[in-house]
């Protein structure tokens, strides 16, 4: 794969590989801890509507999901605050209703042929210089409030009632992990695209749990793990010319699977 470093379009897979499992490694930590999993799951399909809305109005896609997906979090956040014992039902008609509005507003578009598929399973060759830029800006961002609220992020994570004994903001700090989460969903479309989103999210930080059970710790192991996973995945889509976020799932989940066993020898 050497040889094919000279070619820009892989230098920027590379770059977007990395700066998407930095995001993928810390938030996905946060999903795992809060179990939020399938709200996540839920804001990732649901963001498929801001592409669509952005494929209609021919504003820029990123821009178009980082919209629908941080207001898809604000909406989910309120509705399960409030509806606890609905959340299955709520997620169910969110993901449904943002993957039908992307589904039509793409329809009502005249003339526009693109594959759609590169969107729901990655297409990490097409990634740009603003795609490239828009990582690097959420990297930063995320970092940036993971370290100012890090003690309010750990209580609200593992202890929501005694964070809300301790004047904690709970719904606040909720919300923002939900958002965060919505970005990063984002962020990881032309990784490894909308459907396999949550699993980049989730197995490095599973994996990360069997070695450390700090939450500081499992963010840094996770983002060295996506990150592993992620290459690897990437040299074998390029030696056997079949999907990147395809191939980089399959290294997560077998590279899981085999660290699972050892730990149980």
């Amino acid at each position: 794969m050497l040889e094919a470093l000279q070619y820009d379009f892989i230098q920027n897979a590379l770059i977007a590989g990395i700066l998407v499992s930095i995001a993928a490694g810390i938030i996905g930590s946060l999903v795992v801890a809060n179990k939020i999993t399938f709200l996540a799951g839920g804001i990732a399909h649901s963001s498929y509507g801001g592409i669509g809305l952005a494929i209609f109005l021919g504003i820029p896609i990123l821009f178009g999901a980082t919209v629908f997906a941080v207001a898809t979090a604000i909406i989910i956040s309120a509705l399960t605050l409030k509806n606890r014992n609905r959340i299955d039902a709520i997620i169910g008609i969110m993901w449904a209703f943002g993957m039908a509005i992307g589904i039509i507003f793409v329809d009502l578009t005249p003339g526009y042929n693109v594959d759609l598929m590169s969107y729901l399973f990655g297409s990490i060759i097409a990634v740009s210089n603003d795609d490239i830029i828009y990582l690097t800006i959420l990297d930063f961002f995320i970092i940036g409030l993971v370290i100012l609220f890090y003690k309010q992020i750990l209580a609200v994570s593992y202890d929501s009632e005694f964070a809300l004994l301790r004047g904690i903001n709970v719904k606040f700090f909720y919300t923002l992990i939900l958002i965060l989460s919505g970005l990063s969903v984002v962020g990881a479309i032309k990784v490894v695209g909308l459907i396999l989103v949550i699993a980049l999210l989730t197995i490095p930080t599973y994996m990360a749990e069997i070695f450390v059970k700090k939450l500081s710790s499992m963010m840094i192991l996770s983002a060295i793990l996506a990150t592993c996973f992620t290459l690897i995945g990437l040299a074998i889509s390029y030696y056997f010319d079949i999907s990147s976020g395809a191939s980089i799932i399959v290294v997560g989940v077998i590279s899981l699977l085999i660290s699972k066993l050892l730990g149980r020898k």
